[in-house]
């Protein structure tokens, strides 16, 4: 690793913390009561999880499609077919 990327890596490493830090402060000065708190912190994860399930979902039939495309001079997708089809299983 060259010395300028150490630079980036610790500066991005400083700003990751920092951004932990400012939010564990936020939650700890927030408004709300810890209940609240706990409560809309577990909707916001229930609506990411959501999210995250409809791209995977979405992604997943995208490779599918290109999978199922025939081409005309390339054997070697149906080759790799079977093992990049349990890769998303």
């Amino acid at each position: 690793m060259s010395e300028q990327q150490k630079q980036v890596a610790k500066v991005a490493a400083f700003i990751a913390g920092g951004a932990v830090i400012g939010a564990g402060l936020g939650l700890l000065f927030a408004p709300q009561t810890g209940v609240e708190t706990r409560r809309t912190i577990s909707r916001y994860a229930k609506k990411a999880q959501a999210q995250t399930n409809r791209w995977g979902r979405a992604v997943k039939s995208g490779v599918e499609e290109v999978l199922n495309r025939k081409p005309g001079n390339a054997k070697s997708c149906e080759e790799e077919r079977p093992q990049l089809v349990a890769m998303m299983n």
